[in-house]
Order: structure tokens, then sequence, then C-alpha cells
């Protein structure tokens, strides 16, 4: 069994944000799909028994994204190591990607609720970048929307973000990992 986590913040005000990006990949990912409204996240579920894989949006807002990926690990049993999330990342050129496992929040808030929650770190990240601005102060820039040659950016590596999606989902951590090494 896997869980799928896209961060962002719910709302229409947040859509195309730069801290949505999560929500948005998994959404390209999916497709149009029923997603069901669980309290704190929204759930998608497909497959049976081990071969289960659960995604969620969590609804608890970024900086507190732990408790919902918490609350689904625990209810389904599903190890840190069997959780992907997807989020973005200012230390990152715009569009630009990595798959890490095992490694520290790096500032995200997101990340750290997550570590927190699960009291663990062996969770693996699909890491989209999202640049940053010398101008813009860090908070305003996350929550601002995408230029039109961000967004571009984005889209232009989707089948590369869906296909780490795939490897992590059937063929586990190791296969994603190499993916993004090549």
């Amino acid at each position: 069994m896997k869980l799928i986590v896209g961060l962002g913040n719910p709302g229409r005000e947040y859509k195309n944000t730069r801290h949505n990006v999560g929500f948005m990949v998994l959404d390209d990912y999916l497709g149009k799909v029923d997603w069901k409204n669980k309290v704190e996240a929204y759930l998608y579920k497909e497959g049976e028994g081990d071969n289960t894989v659960i995604y969620i949006k969590p609804l608890t807002y970024m900086n507190l994204s732990g408790l919902a990926v918490s609350k689904f690990a625990k209810f389904y049993k599903i190890k840190p190591e069997d959780i992907l999330v997807i989020q973005d990342d200012l230390d990152m050129e715009v569009g630009t990607f990595k798959i890490k496992r095992n490694s520290s929040a790096g500032g995200h808030n997101g990340i750290k609720s997550i570590i927190k929650e699960l009291e663990s770190e062996e969770f693996a990240r699909l890491k989209i970048g999202i640049g940053k601005s010398a101008t813009i102060p860090t908070d305003k820039y996350v929550l601002g929307k995408f230029t039109k040659n961000e967004l571009e950016s984005i889209l232009s590596n989707t089948a590369s973000y869906n296909k780490i999606i795939d490897l992590f989902i059937n063929n586990g951590i190791e296969k994603a990992l190499n993916y993004n090494n090549n």
C-alpha cells in the first residue's frame, strides 16, 4: 500500500500559486477523479489490498500538513518509506525536479510538519522547483501565482513527474531515485 501526498493550500485563492504545485502535479497525474472530502484531506483511492494507492491533498493548510498525512498513514497502516510527498522547492529553478528520501525539511514548513507528525524523515519527496525572488518576501512569493512562463516550465515536465510517481507506486523508491539520476 502506498500513500501519495500533494502539498498545497485549499481554496480558490490558492489555485495556481507556487505553494500549490503539489496539488497541481497530483491533479495532472490523476486527471478527473472523484475526490472525497474526508475532513482533513481530499482523498482518492485506487486498487485493492496491498496494491491500494491512497492519494491525498491535505486541507489543513501547508504548515499543518503533517496532521493529515499522519492521520491517513496511521489509519491505513502505511510506513513512512511507502509515502511520497510532492512539494514545492524554493532552492530549485522553476520546473526542475528532484526526488529524495530521508532528508531534512530544508526550511519547508509543510515538510517540517510531516516529519514532526510521522516522527520520521524516511518518506520520499518529489521536489518541484519554484525558484525564488530577490525582491519579494518568501511568504508572499510562495503564495503568489505562477507567471505564464513559470507555468509553462512546470507543465513542460509533467511527463517526468508522472513517471516518477508511477515508478514509486509500481517499483518503489529505488527505481524512482534511479530515474531521477539519469
